[in-house]
């Protein structure tokens, strides 16, 4: 009686996952839902930007960081502060301040299934909504091993913030440590070569 009943709960269970295969699992794939999250996403880094409006009025002064890189709730904080956007006054008309947090809000880190993004939010904790992407513990996690020469003090880098300046596809949504070169000091993977020679040399 126990295996028949075994039987028809796993006969009933595999009809229920084969008929949302077809229809949520795909869709909730494409959202950056279930299956994406579970997998760590489907797709490599960030989606690219592609709203030429949102590239003409935030990529005119720093790099258009792709929604990707933020959830939802800390785009919609950027979003309402734009008067005193990290210490300049960067309003916008309301239509076109409406129109961006559109964007912004619906290709966020919250419902994408790139990796990238699916890591980010997976390193947040609930609630959490940082106002810069170099403030997500992700973010902190892949760039701890970079030296202040490296970044700060380097005048061809200057801060966390310049993503393009040592990764070379960053405009493309590609964070790849294979396409790293960080000025003044080459490829990051040849770095960590260097320092894993000198690692070895000190054992």
């Amino acid at each position: 009686m126990k295996r028949k009943l075994l039987t028809v709960s796993l006969l009933a269970l595999s009809t229920a996952m084969l008929g949302m295969s077809g229809t949520t699992f795909a869709d909730e794939d494409n959202k950056g839902g279930f299956l994406s999250r579970w997998f760590g996403g489907s797709k490599p880094g960030v989606a690219p930007v592609e709203n030429l409006r949102y590239l003409e009025e935030c990529g005119s002064c720093h790099f258009p960081y792709q929604p990707g890189l933020l959830p939802a709730r800390s785009w919609t904080k950027i979003m309402a502060s734009l008067d005193n956007h990290f210490g300049e006054n960067a309003e916008l008309p309301a239509e076109d301040g409406n129109m961006l947090l559109d964007y912004l809000l619906k290709n966020s880190a919250d419902g994408s299934s790139y990796k990238r993004s699916v890591k980010i939010m997976k390193s947040l904790s609930p609630g959490d909504a940082p106002l810069r992407v170099s403030e997500t513990p992700y973010f902190l996690k892949k760039h701890g091993e970079l030296t202040p020469d490296m970044v700060q003090n380097n005048p061809k880098v200057g801060s966390f913030s310049n993503c393009s300046a040592c990764h070379t596809q960053a405009a493309k949504g590609s964070f790849s440590e294979k396409e790293i070169l960080i000025p003044n000091f080459g490829a990051w993977e040849e770095n960590e070569k260097e320092e894993r020679g000198d690692k070895d040399r000190k054992r």
